[in-house]
């Protein structure tokens, strides 16, 4: 038997602020899933994103703290073209989400941004640019 990967999980310290940031990007989450401390969306291929409230981790491992610092783990989404990362990127900061690297045209052929979720996770949002498409694959 091998194991076969599954959940992406992340610790939440506001699910309510969590899931209206990641419902603009896309995901269906359960609707009133707000007071919930453990909700899941189902991803492309089959994965799902898991958030979890800290209270719930707290509840099976007392000791966990929040990590401090930051920038080792990302998620990405992929937009349809280079004015839908500038759309996409301009509505989650216009909703109060910080901007960590504004679009920009990358060397390797993609239109990129990045913003932060409310727990300060980096979130990519990328498109290929004309021209860009066998970089980005």
């Amino acid at each position: 038997m091998t194991p076969r990967f599954d959940v992406i999980g992340l610790v939440v310290s506001d699910m309510a602020a969590s899931l209206a940031f990641y419902r603009r990007l896309g995901l269906g989450f359960p609707a009133g899933a707000e007071a919930e401390p453990h909700v899941e969306a189902g991803l492309p291929g089959g994965l799902r994103l898991a958030l979890d409230t800290e209270e719930t981790v707290r509840s099976f491992h007392p000791g966990w703290r929040p990590p401090s610092g930051g920038g080792r783990t990302s998620l990405a989404f992929r937009c349809d073209d280079p004015a839908e990362v500038d759309s996409v990127y301009e509505a989650l900061v216009g909703a109060g989400h910080h901007g960590e690297l504004k679009p920009w045209d990358a060397f390797w052929g993609m239109r990129y941004a990045v913003v932060h979720d409310p727990d300060g996770n980096g979130v990519d949002l990328f498109a290929p640019l004309p021209g860009g498409e066998a970089a980005a694959q």
